[in-house]
């Protein structure tokens, strides 16, 4: 067949790979000048599998009230005069119910699990880098009941077959020693061996020119109009040249786009499919997977699909270390902050926090501080924090934080998407499972995947 990807961040280009491996004819669509120029361009860099817990969990809600009226608050919503964000926090508030966050939890953890035995079968056929560290992730504990919640969940992480255990702060400190001078605030941490890192832009990069090589074609600056569907199935996608300029978010992206590019000397990226300025083209396929993050709700609209999808905006700061002792060996979440600090070559990147406001994309200067303030506060002098790369992108999240995977009412018509802050961590085998199911068969992961 030959299958459209709409989408070109980390989901959409892991599920042209497998595709494409799966023998099928593969053509990639995305309005950016190449790939991983948006959500997947500077996240937080943990392959996180044991971080399963749903936002959506039992006592979430009083803490979204306490949030409220803070400008730097880790999970903000500013209510709008928006029905689509209102009928996502009913459902959010629906999925923090027990039962529903378990369920949750423990479809999350089994596709991490999957994903993370997928990524390592990449690897090792392809050979990629991508300033990946495999030594595991350190949780950090400032609040005595955070910690005492954090252990029940981690005890139902292990009880589902995954290595996540409480440590002592001074096993803690002995893995991260950056943290010693806050030992008097730590009241606890858990520690999650399997877990790792890596930069996704760096591997959506090098996944791309691999992808290239098998055969992928790459329409570059090409925004999707329209979906064509007639009489119950996918016919053929209207795209349409953008220029770059309308293409990027130059508010959003960090200065050194450019930089990081090059630091990896011997990788070309795919080239593009031009065409002539605003002509319009159509694009005639078999089948389709919309993987475009927040914006595959926009684009589904248009042909009557609704899915519970709503953008979370997303933080990060990026800057070279200066000290690399004092900085984070591999990466640390602390829970009091919900910030991740992941050390990635000579960089330290910084991320969390998570704004619903919309498909707003401004940097807000308050909560763009806090990153700083914070990476001061737990890591001082590890790195130039006077120069930091600002970066934001809308990380496309559901009330049950369980992505949409599979087919949809529409035949042809395939999604991958809603991953949350969890992309980069589940896109190998999100990915992998839809080109199983495209095939007519069962993935073989406990996941509750979308069927017509």
């Amino acid at each position: 067949m030959h299958i459209a990807v709409l989408g070109g961040g980390v989901i959409g280009v892991t599920t042209a790979w497998y595709l494409r491996a799966a023998g099928h004819e593969v053509t990639l669509v995305d309005r950016q000048p190449s790939v991983g120029l948006e959500t997947s361009f500077a996240n937080g860099a943990q392959l996180s599998a044991g971080h399963a817990e749903p936002w959506a969990q039992p006592g979430v809600i009083k803490k979204l009230v306490k949030w409220l009226p803070r400008e730097d608050a880790p999970l903000l919503f500013r209510l709008r005069w928006d029905p689509e964000q209102w009928r996502w926090g009913l459902a959010f508030l629906n999925e923090c119910r027990p039962p529903r966050f378990e369920n949750n939890l423990r479809q999350i953890l089994a596709l991490g699990m999957y994903s993370r035995q997928q990524m390592i079968a990449l690897r090792a056929k392809t050979h990629i880098q991508f300033e990946s560290l495999s030594q595991g992730i350190l949780n950090v504990y400032e609040d005595r009941a955070d910690f005492a919640r954090a252990k029940e969940i981690t005890a139902l992480i292990r009880s589902y077959g995954y290595s996540r255990s409480p440590i002592s702060i001074d096993e803690a400190l002995q893995k991260e020693p950056g943290l010693i001078h806050r030992r008097s605030a730590i009241v606890g941490a858990t520690w999650t061996p399997p877990d790792e890192t890596g930069d996704a832009y760096l591997f959506c990069s090098a996944l791309a020119r691999a992808c290239e090589e098998a055969g992928v074609v790459f329409k570059f600056g090409q925004s999707v109009e329209q979906i064509v569907v007639r009489h119950g199935k996918i016919r053929a996608l209207e795209i349409r040249p953008v220029s770059i300029d309308a293409s990027l978010n130059m508010n959003s992206l960090p200065s050194d786009t450019t930089k990081q590019v090059d630091r990896l000397p011997n990788l070309s990226l795919p080239s593009q499919d031009q065409k002539a300025p605003n002509e319009s083209q159509t694009l005639a396929v078999d089948a389709c997977v919309v993987a475009m993050g927040s914006y595959s709700a926009r684009l589904l609209q248009g042909i009557g699909i609704r899915i519970p999808v709503y953008p979370a905006k997303g933080y990060s700061a990026t800057m070279q270390i200066t000290d690399h002792a004092a900085a984070p060996r591999a990466s640390v979440t602390d829970e009091a902050y919900k910030m991740v600090f992941t050390r990635l070559g000579d960089r330290l990147r910084i991320a969390g926090t998570a704004e619903f406001n919309g498909y707003e994309m401004d940097l807000n200067p308050v909560r763009c501080h806090a990153l700083i303030a914070r990476a001061m506060t737990l890591f001082p002098g590890a790195a130039e924090y006077h120069r930091p790369s600002f970066w934001t992108g809308l990380r496309p999240a559901t009330p049950s934080n369980r992505p949409l995977i599979g087919p949809t009412s529409i035949e042809g018509l395939y999604l991958n998407t809603g991953h949350g802050t969890l992309g980069w961590t589940e896109a190998c085998g999100s990915s992998h499972a839809l080109s199983v199911l495209i095939d007519g068969k069962q993935p073989e992961v406990e996941f509750d995947f979308l069927h017509v």
